[in-house]
């Protein structure tokens, strides 16, 4: 069956050519990149990352990247599986075509998936200039927060930028109730902190009643609204540019230390207050990292996790295991791409041509973040007029590190390099016993979340010395903790509750 119309007999003049052939599941990629002038490109190993693949040449003028195994690169028929072609400089999608050999419609799903997140990627890759040719879904043309989804809703919102120790420029919004009067002291200062491929939207994205930004508002907090680097509301960085391989040069390590400790610095400064927390996912995992770190907990009043993170070895997500095991956070940061932007116009018009009677996106999402019970699927298409964000490439491998791992530690760069960053051959845990006794902590967790595992909570809370509160929703998926129509009932009213049993926020 035929995903696209073009095939690969018809493609013009190429600027840049990605013939990607599945073998497998789990075994060789096989890769041609060809260059400006039609000569094969081969790509650049990355410089950070372990285990590196190897790249070689095979037959047929391909690259094949693999491990250095020989046995693991051995060719299977190409009909059995999947063969595209796609050129990204001018953005012509040539053919994706499923042979009628695949007869296991598992498989056959499992690839499509597969196929959506690589060409997502390939798209870095793009000249951008497809505007006028290609369909993608993007952002509105206000440039920021507050003008596109908080003050639309009624709500007084302020802009703030601050820069991390690293140069970073990242946006910061404040938003009051809509029925405040704004010449009373604010209540108790809490800041948000989105999840991976999101941004400080992900806490307005349903109605003024069920989103816990407006939710908080309401209920006199002073809220303010986290975004990391990278994302759209961020700007920047005092001297790299977005094109820039250094820009993208982070993982969530960075985003723990120095982006949340800047955010909490700001907020702490501007309050004179200690602050709430609120977390979810990858937030989670950058505010129990930050804990550990005495300078940093010490401005936090009390936090509340959505879907707490510390620990990933019990992931059950298809689609994201089915990535692990392809090695495919190696691939990419091997052929040199640093970011991931599932917005880009390739990506877009991929992602539409598949969930447009090819497959059920909405089981797409399950298969990367388990069952979601409770979202307004009417909303989608809105959802996905503002998500995703873009990360890095680094980030999501130091990701699949602790899924392989099970690990809760830093980046892990290979021994030579762990030896020099860190003086020893592993990267250093993230010790939960630092996270002081004293903090008072809540996590609401789900029964169907496939990325944050119940039996990862667990092993979060046999290490922290603390008791956090606890709430699990059976019924719960990833998202739904953001996105839920009952989320307010289910869950944001119990957070409000642990919150407001401190009163105000002390200062230091």
């Amino acid at each position: 069956m035929d995903l696209l119309a073009n095939s690969k007999n018809q493609l013009p003049s190429l600027s840049h050519e990605f013939c990607i052939m599945f073998q497998t599941p789990g075994q060789v990629i096989t890769l041609t990149r060809r260059g400006e002038h039609g000569e094969h490109v081969k790509p650049t190993p990355a410089e950070h990352g372990p285990d590196p693949y190897d790249i070689h040449w095979g037959e047929n003028s391909t690259l094949l990247i693999g491990p250095s195994d020989s046995s693991s690169r051995q060719i299977v028929p190409l009909a059995s599986h999947l063969r595209i072609a796609t050129t990204i400089g001018n953005c012509h999608i040539a053919a994706a075509q499923l042979f009628a050999e695949v007869v296991d419609m598992q498989v056959l799903t499992a690839l499509v998936e597969v196929l959506v997140s690589l060409l997502s990627l390939f798209a870095y890759f793009s000249a951008g200039n497809c505007a006028d040719n290609l369909y993608s879904r993007r952002p509105s043309q206000n440039t920021s927060l507050c003008g596109q989804l908080i003050r639309p809703s009624g709500y007084p919102c302020s802009e703030h930028t601050i820069q991390t120790k690293d140069g970073h420029l990242l946006a910061l919004q404040r938003v009051h109730s809509a029925s405040a009067n704004l010449r009373v002291r604010p209540g108790s200062p809490v800041l948000l902190q989105h999840g991976l491929f999101m941004g400080g939207d992900a806490w307005f994205l349903n109605s003024e009643e069920q989103s816990l930004g407006f939710i908080l508002s309401d209920h006199g907090f002073d809220v303010w609204v986290g975004n990391v680097r990278g994302t759209r509301w961020s700007h920047g960085h005092v001297s790299l540019s977005e094109k820039d391989k250094e820009y993208w040069d982070w993982s969530w390590e960075e985003l723990a230390l120095y982006d949340l400790a800047e955010m909490i610095n700001y907020v702490y400064s501007t309050t004179n207050s200690k602050i709430y927390l609120v977390g979810h996912s990858q937030g989670t995992i950058m505010a129990l990292a930050a804990f550990t770190q005495p300078n940093i907990v010490k401005m936090v009043e009390a936090a509340a996790l959505l879907c707490p993170i510390s620990y990933l070895e019990h992931v059950s997500a298809h689609f994201v295991l089915r990535m692990v095991s392809m090695h495919l956070d190696q691939m990419i940061l091997t052929m040199g791409i640093h970011k991931l932007d599932f917005r880009s116009d390739v990506g877009a018009y991929i992602m539409d041509s598949i969930c447009d009677g090819h497959l059920d996106c909405n089981n797409l999402l399950s298969s990367i973040t388990g069952k979601n019970c409770c979202f307004n699927n009417s909303r989608v298409d809105f959802y996905l007029d503002i998500e995703p964000h873009p990360s890095s490439s680094k980030n999501l491998n130091h990701l699949f590190q602790m899924i392989r791992k099970g690990t809760f530690a830093r980046y892990d760069y290979g021994i030579w390099k762990n030896l020099k960053k860190y003086g020893s051959l592993k990267p250093p845990a993230f010790d939960l016993t630092y996270v002081p006794k004293t903090l008072p902590i809540w996590m609401a967790y789900g029964g169907n979340d496939a990325l944050a595992d119940v039996m990862d909570v667990q092993h979060t809370l046999k290490e922290l010395q603390c008791k956090p509160e606890l709430l699990y929703v059976e019924n719960y998926g990833h998202v739904d903790f953001l996105l839920s129509v009952q989320a307010k009932e289910d869950i944001y009213d119990h957070m409000i509750g642990f919150f407001k049993s401190f009163g105000n926020s002390s200062s230091l």
